[in-house]
């Protein structure tokens, strides 16, 4: 008897994972391994937090939370907004999610039916565009290079002659790090008002950056659905919490969709959580970390060879063209793992069209790391 394997489920697979998986096989084998391939911060997160998540398992029953989340989470992450980017939330638009992976499924199943077409940067997260498939809207990627900073424009989107019914941003993207100035997020917002074009901002790594401040799509489009997490600037990944703040007609669908699906967003995660926002200091530390790794790779990896990096803008993610040394981002990678211990990120898993001959690495671990890592690449490639 052959059973029936449904189709949504058939997506491409998370490189990253796969490498990390061939990462700590490495390591479980006694090999040593320089992780340059997941967008992790190596630090805990801040220490209020973990105060609080001990108080909350002594103290708490831990049970349901409200389908969107704790009213004191929702109301610090509402300050968060006035104090950051000086824009009111009301309570009603602001949901907790079980990550930011939740609140992408809630949003595109709250904004788009099958056959809807959803446009995107490419090299991008690939996330969007399997959950985007899986869920039978087609994702549409626009071919964006370093001289558009590998984000979309309003030029770019007029190019592709056809409707489209919702736009994704990201910024700081992985895997550039390029970010989106608040010219630029004017002249999308507008046009998206203008073609009735959803509008989704990803902006997860808001907190990580360097040169410029980020700007909120909320600032030009207050109507526009804006996804963020604990996991980037206040190191909690794996507390699995994120949030969205959604536009008013979107609301309750959101709403009934989380209570059906996900219940509610982890308890524990979100009395805790309620604690980073007193934790500023501690992560803009982590930051200026990533300020010292991101300098040494921008200025050490040129000498290898690796010489065609997008500007990295904030996130902690460097995006080298490697088109001069393969064809095969795979099979370098994996080499470079197999061979030197630097597990790294083929730019396959962000572009399926080009990119077998990029790479990114991230630059969110040690200083002692990446600065390990830069050694141990160039002496590869100089072979």
């Amino acid at each position: 008897m052959v059973l029936k394997v449904a189709d949504r489920g058939k997506m491409p697979p998370f490189i990253v994972m796969d490498v990390m998986q061939a990462a700590s096989l490495r390591e479980s084998k006694g090999g040593d391994v320089l992780h340059l391939e997941v967008g992790q911060p190596s630090t805990k997160a801040p220490s209020k937090v973990i105060a609080a998540a001990k108080t909350a398992l002594e103290n708490d029953k831990l049970g349901y939370t409200p389908a969107l989340g704790l009213l004191k989470l929702r109301a610090d992450i509402a300050k968060h907004y006035k104090d950051w980017y000086d824009v009111d939330v009301p309570l009603e638009r602001i949901v907790a999610t079980k990550g930011s992976s939740a609140a992408f499924i809630l949003s595109f199943m709250a904004a788009f039916d099958p056959g809807d077409r959803v446009v995107m940067a490419s090299p991008g997260y690939p996330a969007y565009r399997n959950i985007l498939k899986s869920l039978g809207i087609t994702p549409i990627s626009i071919l964006t290079e370093l001289k558009h900073r590998f984000q979309p424009t309003v030029a770019l989107l007029e190019e592709l002659g056809q409707p489209i019914d919702g736009l994704i941003i990201a910024s700081p993207s992985n895997p550039a790090g390029t970010m989106i100035g608040y010219q630029q997020m004017q002249e999308l917002s507008n046009y998206c008002k203008k073609k009735e074009i959803r509008l989704i901002s990803d902006e997860i790594y808001h907190g990580v950056n360097y040169e410029q401040k980020p700007v909120s799509a909320l600032e030009t489009h207050p109507e526009s659905l804006v996804i963020n997490s604990f996991s980037k600037y206040f190191s909690m990944t794996g507390w699995r919490l994120g949030w969205m703040i959604v536009p008013e007609d979107l609301a309750r669908s959101v709403e009934c969709l989380a209570q059906n699906m996900f219940i509610s967003p982890p308890t524990l995660s979100q009395i805790a959580a309620s604690a980073a926002f007193d934790s500023y200091e501690e992560a803009e530390d982590n930051v200026k970390r990533y300020a010292i790794n991101r300098s040494i790779l921008m200025n050490e990896l040129p000498s290898s060879g690796l010489d065609k990096l997008a500007p990295a803008d904030g996130a902690f993610y460097i995006y080298a063209d490697i088109a001069h040394f393969t064809n095969d981002s795979a099979g370098f990678c994996k080499r470079m793992l197999e061979e030197v211990g630097v597990a790294c990120t083929p730019g396959l898993d962000f572009d399926p069209d080009r990119g077998d001959s990029t790479l990114r690495l991230s630059f969110s671990g040690a200083e002692h790391d990446v600065i390990d890592a830069c050694k141990r690449i160039k002496a590869w490639l100089k072979k």
